[in-house]
């Protein structure tokens, strides 16, 4: 197991459904992505740089692609979600479509491909 499981499988059951969720489907998609750490937070990594990172709170779920320029690019498909340039946040019931879900994991993969080198993960 990983930091990013480990955290999840701590959580409660609605929460730790809807972030694992997002896990598996980032893993199915970058097969080669990777437990560790981005911003301090477990994160999936890929290339050295970090993927993603899931998170609960007490009022909601985050999303943390660890790209602005991949939530700008996707702006228009975030109607409805509370967001910023940083983070997507939502609710264990009402996760985020799995259309979505797949255009941020790609686009940050592609993102990360773009740089070539292996990076720091300190973004």
């Amino acid at each position: 197991m990983g930091a990013l499981r480990d955290y999840i499988d701590g959580l409660g059951p609605a929460e730790r459904g809807a972030l694992e969720r997002i896990r598996a489907r980032a893993v199915e998609l970058v097969p080669d992505a990777e437990e560790g750490r981005g911003y301090g937070m477990p994160a999936l990594t890929y290339r050295g740089r970090p993927l993603l990172s899931v998170r609960a709170t007490k009022t909601h779920l985050g999303y943390y692609p660890f790209s602005a320029d991949v939530i700008d690019q996707l702006r228009d498909s975030l109607d409805g979600l509370d967001w910023s340039k940083g983070t997507i946040r939502f609710q264990p019931e009402h996760p985020l479509p799995d259309s979505l879900l797949t255009k941020l994991v790609l686009l940050r993969r592609d993102e990360i491909d773009a740089t070539g080198a292996r990076g720091s993960g300190r973004e």
